[in-house]
């Protein structure tokens, strides 16, 4: 996956002690996206607005908020999480590397 002519924040987003971290990248239409990386843990995302989760690499388990389903992505696959909810993701092994779109 590739984006061009993007903004790219230098400064990360640093979550969990630094075992999760992700740049914010805009688009010159103004929307943004996440790319990110997951160390091994269980972590839980609130969300704001709605979300898009692909993973590029690895491998991780996630249940959305209100659901004891657990779902298992990998690189290849994607997760939607609607807007003012959350899910726990949980990485194994490995690192877990992914790009978060924010849906309007």
């Amino acid at each position: 996956m590739e984006f061009s002519a993007v903004t790219a924040h230098a400064k990360a987003n640093v979550y969990f002690e630094g075992n999760v971290l992700s740049h914010t990248i805009i688009f010159s239409d103004g929307t943004k996206k996440t790319l990110g990386i997951i160390r091994p843990g269980s972590y839980h995302f609130g969300t704001a607005a709605a979300e898009r989760m692909e993973i590029t690499d690895g491998s991780c388990d996630v249940v959305l908020d209100g659901s004891t389903a657990t779902e298992t992505y990998s690189a290849g696959h994607y997760f939607e999480v609607p807007a003012d909810s959350g899910f726990t993701i949980t990485v194994g092994d490995g690192l877990c590397q992914y790009v978060c779109s924010f849906l309007s």
